[in-house]
C-alpha cells in the first residue's frame, strides 16, 4: 500500500467543526489553542458556534480549515503514535490546502501556518473590492475544452481564467464578476452540463489576486521553512518538490495560478499510490478521488472514529 495524504481547500467548513476531536482528545484542544493564540483571536469558538457567515470569510475559513487538518495529524502523532513522514509517499493540498500539507510535512510549524493563512485570507479578500470578482464551476467540459468560453468571457472587457482544474469535467473559472455571469449565461453553448456561480468572496487562482501574491511573498519570506520531510505535490506544479526555496516560490506563484488537482491526482496514480486519504473538513478531494480513479481507496478522515480506523489500517 503507498498513502498520498491530502488537505481539504475553502468551502469545506461547517460550523461545529472541530468539536468532536476536542471533547475526544487533549492534543486537539492544544492544537486549537496554539492557532487562537497564533492569530489573537479565539478562532475555536466561532468554528464551534458560529455565526457561519463570520466562519465563512476567507480570513477565518483559511486558518479553521488548516487547524482542522492538523488536528487530524496531532491526534494521529500524540494518541495513535503514527508519523505522517513514516506512512505517506506525498502529501499535497487544494489551494490553502497546500499550507496544511506544508505544515504537516513539517515546513512551517503550526503557528506560523495560522499566521500565514490569515495574512493570505485578509490579503485576497483586499485584493479586489467585495462584488468586483467571482468565481464558477464549469461542469461537464475538460480544461482544455473551456479555452474558447473563457475567451468569449473576456470579451466584456473583463477578466476570466481556468483557475481550477478538479477533475475530469469539473473546472472552476475566475475573474470579474460581470465575466462570470456571461460564463454561467452562455457556457451551455460551448459544452458545459451546467455552469454555477460560488458563494466565495473573490476570484481567487487569478491575475486579480496580485496584490495578495505581493503580501505572501514578504509572509513567507519572513517565516522560517524546512525542507519537506515528505515529498508535496504542489498545486502549480502538479509534481512533488521538498526544498523549502521551491516550497515558498511555488505559494507564492499559487496565489494567482492555477490548482492543477486533476493532474496532482493523476502523479500520485501513476506513481503507485494505492490510498488517497483527506485529512480534515468535508469530503471534496476523496469524493473527487474515489470518481476519477476506481482503482484506488479514497477515504476522508475528520472524526475520532474516522481517526481510529485509519491508524488501524495505518
Amino acid at each position: 500500500m503507498k498513502y498520498a495524504f491530502v488537505f481539504p481547500g475553502q468551502g469545506s467548513q461547517f460550523v461545529g467543526m472541530g468539536k468532536e476531536l476536542a471533547d475526544n482528545f487533549k492534543s486537539a484542544r492544544d492544537v486549537f489553542q496554539e492557532v487562537n493564540e497564533a492569530i489573537s483571536q479565539n478562532l475555536f469558538k466561532l468554528m464551534l458556534d458560529g455565526p457561519e457567515n463570520e466562519l465563512m470569510l476567507t480570513a477565518n475559513a483559511q486558518p479553521a480549515l488548516m487547524a482542522h487538518s492538523m488536528v487530524v495529524v496531532r491526534v494521529l502523532e500524540k494518541d495513535f503514535g503514527i508519523q505522517l513522514k513514516d506512512k505517506a509517499a506525498y502529501v499535497a493540498g487544494h489551494s490553502l490546502g497546500e499550507y496544511s500539507a506544508a505544515c504537516a510535512a513539517g515546513v512551517f510549524s503550526l503557528a506560523d501556518t495560522a499566521r500565514l493563512l490569515r495574512a493570505r485570507g485578509q490579503a485576497m479578500q483586499a485584493a479586489v473590492p467585495l462584488g468586483v470578482g467571482g468565481m464558477a464551476a464549469v461542469i461537464g467540459m475538460s480544461f482544455q475544452d473551456v479555452d474558447a468560453l473563457v475567451e468569449a468571457c473576456r470579451e466584456t472587457g473583463g477578466e476570466c481564467v481556468a483557475a481550477n482544474d478538479n477533475a475530469d469535467g469539473q473546472v472552476v473559472l475566475s475573474g470579474h464578476m460581470n465575466a462570470i455571469e456571461k460564463a454561467v449565461e452562455i457556457a451551455g453553448e460551448f459544452g458545459a452540463k451546467r455552469c454555477i456561480k460560488l458563494p466565495v468572496s473573490a476570484p481567487f487562482h487569478s491575475p486579480l489576486m496580485a496584490p495578495a501574491a505581493k503580501v505572501m511573498q514578504e509572509a513567507l519570506e519572513k517565516t522560517e521553512a524546512h525542507n519537506a520531510q515528505i515529498p508535496l505535490i504542489a498545486n502549480v506544479l502538479a509534481t512533488p518538490i521538498t526544498e523549502s526555496k521551491e516550497i515558498i516560490k511555488r505559494l507564492i506563484e499559487q496565489v494567482t495560478g492555477s490548482v492543477r488537482w486533476r493532474e496532482s491526482m493523476a502523479y500520485m496514480v501513476e506513481n503507485g499510490v494505492t490510498d488517497v486519504v483527506e485529512l480534515g473538513a468535508g469530503k471534496v478531494l476523496s469524493g473527487i478521488a474515489k470518481r476519477s480513479y476506481k482503482e484506488i481507496n479514497a477515504l476522508s478522515v475528520g472524526t475520532p472514529a474516522d481517526i481510529e480506523a485509519l491508524a488501524q489500517d495505518l
